[in-house]
């Protein structure tokens, strides 16, 4: 493949994504509304780089200025379409920005899920007089062009769905819009576009027909599954594709060796790493970049986001991991957080209703029961006892708290941060600690119990 691409004319990419999408009702730019946790126009960006281009173009209208900050990070040129008269009008926007010596590939930015193995087929076919046009065949058509094709098999023309006849209407192969061309001819066909059709806008489909007449061949390969092509414009059809995505998510995990309880209950909202004989319950979401090591297991209802999890650790039910990195050999909830910068070695516990912030266990220690530990450095087989608080914020600032190996701590124990625990220390249960604590001593620091001889409850007046 890369012999190929290095005998290909470079390629530039443009990425139509001017469209209003008035009927997702929402004050959210139709391209950044969010699928699979990243915006549509995002998975378009990202499958239009893993081809390599010379370059890439945005071209881009409604929302414009939230468009481009949600994307700021991105290495593309963004091209303003500032009255928005169709696809070969948006396209005409940018292409004195392109060299006459470019392919130019042609995607979308509310199609999201066109894979780079269909792209890669589809920048096969075109040439220095060929043009490459995606099509594909659907069971209901409504809504798209109908592709009428000679004898030959060769495209002739599209023909928009508005001004189609009976008869081609009847035809169910369509056009996606996706297509490559060479610069030079595309520039002299989009010159001559006209507006003659019901909707009076400048149709980049117009361009088939006048390739036909200069004797230039349209080529056409049919998507090899209609969802790759599916484009969005409500809420219902980003459900839609939500659910193809989730659905493609879980068939690469399964064909990669990951045993998952339910393919249709599991979401991917970004990379997920993993090695062998992991298995997954139902009803969990990975977000970010998260890694598994091998024998992971993660029980249901877990949410886990940008986290690296060690071999043969198991994560039970109902727990938030976000931003750590959890070592070998450990168990984790169920119901626990870990929050950012949660860092546990070897064969650590860490219980239900526990949360860890900011904090690093070391090897073998727990936190099993109702513990909060946050800014803090835990030795190793340390026990935190259930209910032990690291008070780490003063209410202004945060504090770090020290622990060493072998440190118990007794249940509903308080430790005011900045404060040391030597190695090998015991606290007493119901302690609140505010200064050091010795090693290899007990320290007991709560008030003396008392009891109130005379004492009587208070009594509720009668009515």
């Amino acid at each position: 493949m890369k012999h190929a691409q290095r005998q290909r004319a470079p390629l530039t990419v443009v990425i139509l994504a001017a469209g209003e999408g008035k009927r997702m009702k929402s004050a959210l730019p139709k391209v950044l509304q969010p699928l699979a946790g990243r915006p549509l126009l995002k998975h378009v960006i990202d499958t239009a780089r893993s081809l390599e281009p010379a370059a890439v173009h945005v071209v881009y209208g409604h929302g414009g200025d939230a468009v481009r900050a949600a994307l700021a990070g991105e290495a593309v040129s963004w091209t303003l379409q500032p009255v928005r008269l169709g696809t070969g009008h948006a396209l005409l926007q940018v292409m004195p920005q392109i060299p006459d010596t470019h392919l130019v590939l042609v995607l979308y930015g509310d199609v999201p899920l066109i894979s780079r193995a269909t792209l890669e087929k589809l920048l096969s076919l075109a040439g220095p007089k060929q043009l490459a046009l995606l099509t594909a065949k659907l069971g209901d058509p409504q809504g798209y062009g109908r592709i009428v094709r000679a004898a030959s098999g060769l495209v002739q023309r599209i023909v928009e769905e508005k001004d189609a006849t009976q008869r081609q209407l009847a035809i169910h192969e369509c056009n996606t819009g996706v297509l490559v061309c060479p610069a030079r001819l595309l520039r002299g066909w989009l010159g001559r576009l006209r507006t003659n059709n019901a909707q009076r806008e400048y149709y980049l489909t117009d361009v088939i027909a006048m390739a036909v007449r200069d004797k230039v061949a349209v080529r056409a390969i049919l998507a090899a599954d209609a969802g790759e092509v599916q484009g969005v414009n409500d809420k219902a059809q980003l459900a839609e594709l939500e659910r193809l995505c989730r659905a493609q998510r879980a068939r690469e995990l399964l064909e990669g060796g990951v045993t998952l309880a339910d393919p249709a209950r599991i979401d991917v909202r970004g990379t997920l790493g993993y090695g062998s004989d992991v298995c997954i319950d139902v009803n969990v979401i990975f977000e970010g970049h998260v890694r598994l090591g091998d024998r992971v297991r993660i029980g249901a209802g877990c949410v886990i986001r940008d986290s690296e999890i060690g071999a043969d650790t198991q994560v039970f039910a109902h727990c938030v991991i976000d931003g750590a990195h959890i070592g070998p050999n450990c168990s984790i909830g169920p119901f626990a957080r870990l929050r950012p910068q949660a860092r546990l070695a070897d064969s650590v516990h860490i219980g239900n209703f526990v949360e860890v912030k900011n904090a690093q266990l070391g090897e073998g220690s727990k936190a099993n029961h109702l513990a909060y530990v946050g800014d803090a450095e835990v030795g190793s087989r340390v026990n935190i006892g259930a209910g032990t608080i690291v008070a780490n914020y003063d209410g202004a600032a945060k504090h770090g708290t020290h622990i060493g190996d072998d440190v118990h701590t007794g249940s509903n124990s308080v430790l005011v941060a900045p404060i040391t625990v030597g190695a090998g220390a015991t606290i007493a249960a119901g302690s609140t600690v505010t200064h050091s604590v010795p090693g290899g001593k007990l320290t007991v620091a709560r008030a003396r119990q008392v009891t109130l001889e005379n004492w009587r409850r208070p009594v509720k007046p009668a009515k």
